[in-house]
């Protein structure tokens, strides 16, 4: 249990080091429709799915100047990033419940305060 605590710390530890105000709003927005719409479990996973989600996001915003390096690195990352999100909504699906997860709240919260 207090591995658990721990991991969770180092997680929201993650979340506010690395996000900015307007993407720890997105990350909670799409952590608050998995959970609430799509019926994912609350946990670790879900996590990892959201910050996916948010860098994916952050990348969509990168728009280089040229066709050189940076260019084939954004290209690059952005197909890794969504082979990511896709693995973990593979993994949902096998978990999905049929209502959403009452610590859904919880989790939120807890990255909230």
């Amino acid at each position: 249990m207090s591995d658990n605590l721990s991991l969770r710390k180092e997680l929201k530890e993650k979340f506010t080091g690395e996000f900015t105000p307007s993407e720890k709003l997105f990350f909670l927005r799409k952590a608050k429709e998995a959970i609430d719409i799509r019926c994912y479990q609350a946990g670790e996973d879900l996590f990892h799915y959201c910050y996916f989600l948010t860098l994916k996001e952050r990348l969509r915003g990168i728009s280089p100047q040229d066709d050189g390096y940076l260019r084939l690195l954004l290209v690059e990352t952005k197909r890794n990033i969504e082979e990511e999100i896709k693995l973990y909504e593979e993994r949902f699906e096998l978990t999905k419940q049929p209502v959403p997860d009452k610590t859904g709240s919880r989790f939120i919260e807890f990255l909230s305060e």
